[in-house]
């Protein structure tokens, strides 16, 4: 007999799948090639993995009342209002290996808070509109989840362009082996020029 349908524990795995997945983009890279601007508004892949674990260290710490162990390693309100793009880059004191581990322990901050709270558990955004910040653990999950699949999708892109590196993760590429990606490119784009 199977077990019944846990909707918290399926949540936590698809977070913790996109999770290795961002840090599994920045496997073989050097610290120029993780930093390196790959888009004309600067996006990077250290960048993105920065981005979201402090996007999973505000939405799990104080959106529940909880504040991360060490917050000055993370960017706050007032580094914010001095740099927009603060978390969208490693700074020189900041290294690669340095920002996967702060993110594992962002990571197990965040399991903490998922693991002790149910998913009805109120909590509330404190940089959302007034009238929207009242939030469940629920709602928080899937948020997250979407924020980090998206930005999961841009480094996807970014390490394709580094060397064409590709696939959904380390036990699951999720692409056709051994296929003939040049001869596929040049069929659509024969494809779009008949549009042209």
């Amino acid at each position: 007999m199977s077990e019944p349908y846990d909707p918290k524990a399926a949540l936590h795995h698809y977070l913790r799948a996109i999770r290795e997945n961002l840090i599994w983009k920045l496997d073989g890279l050097s610290e120029r090639e993780a930093r390196l601007p790959r888009t004309a508004t600067g996006n990077n892949l250290l960048g993105l993995l920065k981005h979201c674990l402090n996007v999973e260290a505000g939405y799990f710490g104080p959106t529940f009342g909880r504040e991360f162990p060490t917050p000055a390693e993370l960017v706050a309100g007032e580094t914010f209002d001095a740099d927009p793009q603060a978390d969208w880059y490693a700074r020189e004191d900041e290294t690669k290996d340095g920002l996967i581990d702060l993110y594992r322990r962002v990571a197990a901050f965040a399991d903490q808070t998922i693991d002790t709270l149910p998913l009805d558990a109120p909590g509330r955004v404190p940089w959302w509109q007034p009238g929207r910040q009242d939030v469940t653990l629920h709602q928080v999950i899937v948020h997250v989840c979407v924020d980090l699949a998206r930005h999961a999708g841009h480094a996807d892109i970014l390490r394709e362009q580094h060397d064409a590196a590709i696939g959904l993760g380390r036990e699951n590429r999720n692409v056709p082996e051994g296929y003939d990606w040049p001869a596929y490119v040049d069929r659509l784009s024969a494809l779009a020029d008949r549009f042209g």
